[in-house]
Formats: structure tokens, C-alpha cells, sequence
């Protein structure tokens, strides 16, 4: 397969429970939310037998995994209790687990973490960054891969006033090498971890999140040289990142993201979180090809 990224130092193979991820080419994560008041599409997938149908419909389009969240992390979203988050999530991962892709959970409850792992999760996306107690102890054991995101303050608090760094780009950076570290020496092999900047989770609309994609390399942990670096996810598809720019409502905001996307791909991201999957991977297609045709030197 041809190289697609941007980055000439390719990240090593993430493992991630039943697969092992290879980079080359950006992998496109699908967004199941199965929950009423997510900030796109809350409440079109609570429901069990519409949220079946919108994975497979995923699946049809290309999706390479799929991402499952039964709780809102959207700003001033409250929390969900335990069972209930439980209940919107196992049955799913239960019935999608033959769908020969691998299978994320957008969570940061260690219980939730343990069922989900038990069911056939492959991935476990946690925006705290795997800081709550128990969550490492959850995950620890077990061969699932791990996204590491960063985030500043708390979903019902994170967009309140105006989030403050000197150094955004170096302040997330040295956020996720910490918590990569803790989890490494905890007994999590490094090739098991992937992390994200955490577009929107504690960012000035504008200014910041456009400084983390200008920069996306840098946000990625420091290695030893010689190296690969983790795999970077990006997520910014609908936010309000793109919303500040276009001045759309959240769903009329597919072009922007699909642009997001392929300027996240441009920037050496190995995971590109996406609503809409099909327009991804189509731009994503077009995107490899002129990237091919380049190394390749056709004139």
C-alpha cells in the first residue's frame, strides 16, 4: 500500500485488542453516539436498532474503526450514571463485534472501561487522558489500544471564560508525555498508545485549535530520535472550530470538516475522528492520490 501520510517517520503499528493498526494511509474513525444531547447528532442513534443502522451504515461507507460513546462531552454536558452509560454501550459493542473492524469506546469510567473490554472492545478513547482512579488498573491487563487526549479543565466547565495557555502547542505536548509516561511505567507498552490534541476540550475557538492543527506533529509526545512517534488522532469534525469560520449550524458543517480532515492528513494524522464517513474517505482517496503521484514524480 502507498505511503499516504505527510510525515516521512510513520508511526509504528498501534496494537489494538483483536488488530494490529498500520499508518499508511489515515485511518478514518467513525462516531456512534448513542446519546439524546451530544452537541451534532444527539438522540438520531439512541435508540439500538437506529444506532445498529448507522454502523452499518459506516461500514459500507469505509470506516476503518468505530467509535461508540454513550456519554455527551459536549460543553457543559452533565455526566450519565454508570448503568445507564452501560446500557447504551455493551449491547452495541456485543452485536458489532464481528464486523471485522476494530471497535472504540469514548469513555472515561474504569467500569465502563471493564465491561467493554469483557464484550469485545478493541480501543478505549478516554478524553480525561486515563487520570480517574481505577482507569489504568482497567486497562492495564489486557491488549486493547489506548487514545490519550488531552483536555483543559472538565466538560461543564472547559469553555467557560477563555481557556489561557503561554504555549498551547507546547502545553498540550508536555500534558500528553506525561501521562504516556505514567502509563508506560505503569506496565502499558508504548506500542499500545496513541494520543490526540483534544480539539475543543479546553481551547479558545480560534486561536488555539488552529494553532494545535498548524502544529499537529509537535503535539505528539517526544520521543528518543530514531523513534516513530505515537499516532496522533485528530477530532474536530463539526465543532465549533469550524463553525466560527463557516457560520453554520452543526450539521450544515460536513464541507468544513471534510476540509478539516484532509488538512489533519496533510499534518501526519494516523486517526481522523469523523460524523461523516463516506465524504472522508472519498476526500481522503483523492488526497492519497495526489500525495502518490508526487512521490512517485509523475509529471
Amino acid at each position: 500500500m502507498p505511503n499516504l501520510t505527510s510525515q516521512g517517520n510513520l508511526p509504528e503499528p498501534l496494537i489494538c485488542g483483536r488488530f494490529t493498526l498500520t499508518f499508511e494511509r489515515p485511518l478514518v474513525m467513525g462516531i456512534l453516539n448513542a446519546t439524546p444531547d451530544s452537541f451534532s447528532d444527539g438522540g438520531s442513534y439512541i435508540a439500538f436498532d437506529d444506532a445498529m443502522r448507522r454502523a452499518e451504515q459506516m461500514l459500507r461507507d469505509g470506516v476503518d474503526i468505530i467509535d461508540i460513546g454513550g456519554e455527551s462531552t459536549r460543553p457543559g454536558a452533565p455526566p450519565v450514571p454508570l448503568d445507564e452509560e452501560l446500557a447504551r454501550v455493551i449491547p452495541l459493542v456485543e452485536r458489532l463485534k464481528g464486523a471485522n473492524v476494530p471497535l472504540s469506546i469514548d469513555t472515561y469510567k474504569p467500569e465502563v472501561m471493564r465491561h467493554a473490554l469483557a464484550a469485545g472492545a478493541d480501543l478505549i478513547n478516554d478524553i480525561w487522558g486515563f487520570r480517574m482512579p481505577g482507569v489504568i488498573d482497567a486497562v492495564r491487563e489486557s491488549h486493547c489500544g489506548l487514545c490519550v487526549m488531552h483536555m483543559l479543565g472538565e466538560p461543564q466547565t472547559m469553555q467557560v471564560g477563555e481557556p489561557d495557555y503561554v504555549d498551547v502547542v507546547r502545553e498540550v505536548r508536555e500534558f500528553l508525555q506525561a501521562r504516556c509516561a505514567e502509563l508506560e511505567g505503569a506496565g502499558v507498552a508504548k506500542a499500545r498508545i496513541s494520543v490526540d490534541p483534544g480539539f475543543g476540550f479546553g481551547k479558545s475557538v480560534v486561536e488555539h485549535n488552529y494553532a494545535l492543527l498548524a502544529h499537529l506533529p509537535e503535539t505528539a509526545p517526544e520521543a528518543a530520535a530514531g523513534v516513530a512517534p505515537y499516532p496522533i488522532l485528530a477530532g474536530m469534525s463539526r465543532k465549533s472550530m469550524l463553525g466560527a469560520l463557516v457560520n453554520r449550524p452543526a450539521p450544515e458543517r460536513i464541507v468544513a470538516s471534510v476540509a478539516a480532515a484532509v488538512c489533519a492528513a496533510q499534518k501526519g494524522a494516523a486517526i481522523i475522528r469523523v460524523h461523516d464517513v463516506a465524504p472522508t474517505v472519498d476526500a481522503l482517496k483523492v488526497w492519497g492520490a495526489m500525495r502518490e503521484a508526487e512521490r512517485a514524480g509523475l509529471r
